[in-house]
């Protein structure tokens, strides 16, 4: 019989794995069925975003708590790695974890500027002002979401990196896919940084790509911890 032990990192372990998934889930779900039009991050016109959002009260208000959703399960997700990995690097560990949970306190954010759009379009108090300044108030909130947005992925690629690197060290999954986890998490936060000073790197190619490989990392790292958990032996 399996020790406590061996069991409870095992636990931990699909838990993190499932909320990886869910993660994932809940962002095509948002991004599919709420918020299309609304999600500067899915769109590069910032006038029709501000303009959609001003006639979307409902959409913005469940996008923001979609946002607040994935931001519990990403919190969630960093301590899980902590707990799973500080034995590998306490250093690292700890440093990722922090990362993470700024990253994800930034991408909370979004929640914050959506809920505020709500009110542009929706509360009876911001009636008085003019077509022409609540769409320059909606500009401002898309735009705040799409730079808080992008730090939190760059914060978050960056964490998930130092989890992948344990990963790696630890041989708690296989190597194959840490490895491909480091490479991907790196990947995004390099070329992200990268395209704002060379801006080839922002052709919708490369993007595609980056946000490939990582989709490719989170999703094995997630459906083999969801379904086998950490190595124990």
């Amino acid at each position: 019989m399996e020790s406590a032990n061996t069991l409870h990192p095992r636990a931990v372990g699909r838990l993190v794995g499932w909320s990886l998934i869910g993660t994932i889930v809940i962002g095509i779900v948002a991004a599919r069925f709420v918020a299309p039009d609304i999600n500067i991050n899915l769109s590069a016109d910032v006038a029709a975003v501000a303009e959609s959002m001003l006639g979307a009260e409902q959409r913005l208000r469940a996008r923001a708590y979609l946002l607040a959703l994935t931001f519990g399960v990403e919190a969630l997700i960093s301590v899980g790695f902590f707990f799973l990995l500080r034995r590998s690097g306490p250093i690292l560990a700890g440093w990722s974890l922090f990362v993470g949970l700024a990253a994800s306190l930034l991408m909370l954010l979004g929640a914050v500027f959506a809920l505020n759009a709500a009110e542009f379009a929706g509360d009876a108090a911001y009636g008085a002002m003019s077509e022409e300044i609540r769409l320059m108030l909606a500009s401002v909130q898309a735009t705040s979401d799409y730079t808080s947005f992008h730090l939190g992925l760059i914060l978050s690629s960056l964490a998930k990196a130092g989890f992948f690197a344990l990963f790696l060290r630890s041989n708690l999954i296989p190597k194959i896919i840490a490895g491909w986890g480091l490479f991907a998490s790196l990947f995004v936060a390099v070329t992200i940084v990268a395209r704002d000073f060379i801006p080839v790197l922002g052709h919708g190619t490369i993007t595609t790509a980056f946000m490939l490989s990582n989709l490719i990392a989170l999703v094995s790292t997630g459906l083999y911890l969801g379904i086998r958990g950490v190595r124990t032996g």
